[in-house]
């Protein structure tokens, strides 16, 4: 996967609530991604991870909509990717990422997928691959990861 990219729930967020702070940023890399023809996908972690923040942010029914037709390929994890991502975690036990973070890094080392798009700071701070989407000088400056301005 030379020139793949794999989506993080926080872009797949941004994407779609039109009142969040990375909103234009984010249609404008889902464009950008798009033009280059960059082959895209999420694991089956981030499926259900989006499908949770999506769930909460912005409803069940455009939960449930994204759910059945996200359009985007799900990989499934495989089993060694888990223990890297269990490696990951030990090693930089002062970091809080999530399990979720950790095999997505996992799946871009094994897989040598160049870059993620993503808007969470953990896949920057990680730093082994290109992250679309994230502006360090914007972190802070923008509402916590997964909040939307939207009042709900």
């Amino acid at each position: 996967m030379r020139r793949g990219v794999l989506w993080d729930s926080s872009a797949i967020l941004a994407l779609l609530d039109a009142d969040d702070a990375d909103h234009e940023i984010a249609s404008g890399t889902a464009l950008r991604i798009a033009s280059e023809e960059r082959p895209s996908f999420i694991t089956n972690y981030i499926e259900a991870e989006a499908h949770a923040l999506l769930l909460r942010k912005l409803g069940r029914s455009l939960a449930l909509e994204w759910l059945l037709r996200g359009g985007l390929p799900v990989i499934r994890v495989l089993p060694r990717e888990e223990e890297r991502a269990k490696e990951i975690l030990s090693r930089y036990g002062d970091k809080d990422w999530s399990l979720c973070d950790a095999i997505s890094f996992a799946v871009i080392e094994t897989r040598k997928v160049p870059a993620a798009f993503s808007f969470d700071r953990h896949f920057h701070q990680y730093g082994r691959f290109e992250v679309l989407g994230f502006n360090l000088s914007s972190v802070s400056s923008r509402p916590q990861r997964g909040k939307s301005r939207r009042k709900h």
